[in-house]
């Protein structure tokens, strides 16, 4: 590690490892508080070479909004997991706009901000409703017990993403199985591969079908707007539609666990705020790279070193949250970076947390004797995602 004076620190000599969740692990890892407390930047290694991991709140909201730090994967030294990890460039997946720097991120953006405010979500409320309760339906018929992920928390937000951009209901196997490939830390880069050309294929055909018959969903007003390209326009439905249902199930998961922990909570829509915080389930997601030298939180980093801003280091900080490891609905978390933060800010958090706050109100207030099925400590988790969650969720209820 240089800093910007010319010295060699120990933490350059000895590159940590990463990523560093691991399962019998406590999540966020315990490093990132040392991290945090001393250095705030370390050195590390991926596949693609060596990168810096940034755990502190402010430079972490430094990576995310400096204009000499990109998110294009396509430039020199970004970081990688393997050939296929991480975001796509646009030769891979055109229309992938979260990997594009302003300002033709900015083009992608502008189109699709306005099915995204606070307004237009709040219109699908009694939409998502209808589909959570429906899938309460379903398990109350099949008995007095179910995997909440399988049968809820992963179901629940991909009907609504489905339904939002006019992708067929019994299609849900399919994209979920693909999205499970793409998230997964030990996918090979064939798998990965396999996975991404037969989404684009499936999303190509749809496309080509609401052209013909366009109807009241997402995919067919964006053809309608015609600002972006065929190829464009099928990468955009593939990140809203992967985007849109991993994430949210993510947090539907975690979230019913830590409610059944602390049932002094339950009701209370602040939770939804203090969860996104806690959890951060998109931990390992926002992967950057200097495009010019770059002084972070005192450290020199060069032009070509890749960057990795550790978004569940920056929402354990003390610093700003006071005991941020304890779950507190009444502090003020919404300085989180769970979504982001800058002009990356993720489009869909207001469909997030309007679905969280639904699937929590309504599966406690239809079934108050919800329970874990097993031990908190046997919930297998997702060590191996990209994103962090729950494989499976056992509950009952008499």
């Amino acid at each position: 590690m240089t800093t910007k004076t010319g010295e060699t620190t120990a933490a350059a000599k000895c590159p940590v490892s990463f990523p560093l969740r691991k399962p019998g692990r406590s999540f966020p890892p315990p490093e990132y508080t040392a991290y945090r407390e001393g250095e705030g930047l370390v050195r590390s290694e991926l596949p693609s070479g060596p990168v810096w991991l940034v755990t502190r709140h402010e430079d972490v909201r430094t990576v995310l909004t400096d204009p000499r730090i990109s998110a294009d994967p396509s430039r020199p030294g970004f970081p990688k997991a393997g050939r296929t990890g991480g975001a796509p460039s646009q030769d891979e997946v055109p229309g992938w706009f979260v990997a594009l720097d302003p300002p033709e991120h900015g083009r992608f953006r502008k189109t699709l901000i306005p099915e995204f405010t606070v307004r237009k979500v709040r219109e699908l409320r009694p939409a998502i409703q209808q589909i959570v309760d429906k899938r309460i339906d379903a398990m109350l018929a099949a008995g007095d017990s179910a995997d909440l992920i399988a049968d809820f928390a992963l179901p629940v937000p991909s009907l609504v993403i489905s339904s939002l951009l006019g992708v067929p209901p019994a299609d849900r196997d399919f994209f979920e199985a693909k999205t499970r490939v793409l998230v997964t830390l030990s996918s090979t880069d064939e798998e990965r591969d396999k996975a991404s050309q037969a989404l684009l294929r499936y999303l190509g055909r749809l496309i080509q079908i609401k052209r013909r018959r366009p109807g009241e969903d997402l995919i067919s007003r964006l053809i309608a707007a015609d600002t972006l390209s065929r190829q464009e326009l099928s990468g955009v439905a593939m990140l809203l539609l992967i985007a849109g249902h991993e994430t949210t199930a993510n947090n539907i998961g975690l979230g019913v666990v830590q409610l059944l922990s602390n049932p002094q909570w339950i009701g209370d829509d602040r939770v939804v705020e203090e969860l996104l915080r806690y959890y951060s389930v998109a931990d390992l997601v926002a992967f950057r790279v200097a495009v010019e030298d770059v002084e972070i939180g005192g450290q020199l980093i060069r032009a070509g070193e890749g960057i990795v801003p550790l978004i569940a280091a920056a929402n354990h900080d003390d610093t700003v949250f006071e005991t941020p490891d304890e779950f507190d609905p009444e502090r003020s978390a919404r300085s989180h970076v769970a979504f982001g933060y800058g002009v990356h800010q993720c489009l869909g958090q207001n469909l997030v947390r309007l679905e969280m706050e639904i699937a929590y109100r309504t599966l406690f207030e239809r079934i108050p004797t919800l329970r874990l099925a097993v031990p908190v400590e046997e919930l297998p988790l997702k060590y191996d995602g990209v994103l962090f969650g729950l494989h499976e969720l056992p509950v009952t209820w008499t």
